[in-house]
């Protein structure tokens, strides 16, 4: 004849540490031989508070309470139980022969997982123990997973601290690119401000002396944002080195090893060969270039995708400059054209991105074209670090904050000659 306890035969492989509470030390036996069969590392403790000493000093995972003991009930010993801190869940069976509704409530609510009635029927307790070894090993994988995940999000954060510090000094060092904000000469004064949407941005700025009576004043803004397109901003700043005219492609040498100054849509067209036959990139950029003689106020001009750049004075009022022309980096061969204007004694010739004109408020709205004439028909006796400051807070109060959505850049020459 089949045992009817055979299930006591089967032993465990569980590494369950396990401990029974109760006051009546029959049942403590009883309980106990079955769980010494089935494998299981076994605690006993009379009461509840002898139940909480073991906890101090053992890893339970799981413990089998009788509901009725004196000084401490199972259900009050199940919350005091849940108060303790712990790595891992603990899983908890009251043991009691009540079966009111009202009972079973109360036990839910100091913390029980499960009930088993008593007599103690060997098949239920083991079938009691095997769901809780479920919960406790779905709950050790949970505890497993939230620990990758916490090493993984501490080295993401490790390597987003290291990144940011870089970011850090890629911005100083593309700082370090542009010319000194402000610029005053006997014919001319050049002011300039740059604020990145991030710490590194794709707008680029500068001057540079082509002869002793002539300026170039640029503004470039490179398509995207972020890492990317700062790394092209800066080999295009080499490309206009004020330093070296070997270097520098606003100048080609002949077989003699001499210079001559390349007109504004050359140069367009020399960066479009180049940034088409050297680069792998999809980017690409605009540029507004000014070729300006100090003597003359004679000014030479390539608008090659860049917004329009504007002239303006007290008198005169504001007037926009070029036809648009094509971006550089997108077609093969594709023309540029250099146009001419002369400024006259006051004039202020504004190079700027499209992080102004294109900046939105809260409704959606773009600045644009007239709505930066308005800016500058306000602070018209404006000049220099001054003005630009002033675009920058009438822009904030447009936006509403400072964020505009885009680098921002401008460059400003006022030309005194």
């Amino acid at each position: 004849m089949q045992n009817p306890n055979f299930i006591d035969d089967i032993p465990s492989e569980s590494s369950l540490s396990v401990l029974v509470v109760d006051d009546s030390r029959l049942q403590r036996k009883l309980v106990s031989t079955h769980l010494k069969k089935w494998g299981f590392t076994l605690h006993e403790a009379a009461s509840g508070q002898e139940a909480l000493d073991i906890l101090d000093q053992h890893p339970i995972d799981m413990i089998l309470s009788d509901w009725v003991m004196p000084e401490m009930s199972g259900p009050e010993f199940c919350q005091e139980f849940r108060k303790l801190p712990r790595e891992n869940y603990g899983y908890f069976i009251l043991l009691t022969s009540k079966s009111e509704k009202g009972d079973i409530a109360e036990g839910l609510e100091k913390g029980a997982d499960d009930f088993l009635s008593k007599p103690v029927n060997a098949a239920e307790l083991r079938a009691r123990i095997k769901a809780g070894e479920r919960i406790l090993s779905m709950q050790q994988e949970l505890h497993l997973e939230y620990a990758k995940t916490t090493a993984a999000l501490a080295e993401v954060n490790r390597v987003n601290a290291e990144m940011t510090k870089d970011l850090i000094q890629a911005e100083k060092l593309q700082h370090s690119l542009l010319p000194a904000a402000e610029i005053i000469t006997e014919t001319y004064r050049l002011s300039n401000i740059f604020k990145s949407s991030g710490h590194v941005g794709g707008d680029l700025l500068g001057t540079f002396a082509l002869t002793e009576d002539r300026i170039a004043v640029y503004s470039l803004d490179v398509s995207g944002h972020g890492v990317s397109s700062a790394l092209l901003t800066v080999q295009l700043n080499g490309q206009f080195s004020p330093h070296d005219r070997a270097n520098n492609i606003a100048f080609k040498s002949d077989l003699k090893g001499d210079y001559t100054i390349r007109e504004p849509h050359e140069i367009a067209a020399a960066f479009n060969h180049h940034l088409l036959a050297h680069s792998d990139t999809e980017l690409y950029f605009t540029l507004a270039y000014a070729d300006i003689n100090l003597k003359t106020g004679h000014t030479k001009m390539v608008q090659a995708g860049h917004p329009f750049p504007v002239i303006f004075n007290h008198n005169t009022g504001v007037r926009r400059l070029g036809e648009g022309g094509p971006p550089i980096g997108l077609i093969p061969d594709v023309p540029f054209e250099t146009f001419s204007f002369d400024l006259n004694h006051d004039d202020k010739l504004l190079l700027y991105s499209d992080g102004l004109t294109e900046c939105q408020n809260t409704a959606g709205d773009l600045l644009d074209d007239e709505g930066l004439e308005t800016i500058l028909l306000n602070h018209q006796n404006s000049s220099g670090p001054e003005l630009l400051a002033d675009i920058v807070w009438d822009l904030t109060e447009f936006a509403e904050g400072d964020d505009f959505g885009d680098d921002l850049s401008a460059i400003l020459f006022e030309f005194s000659g």
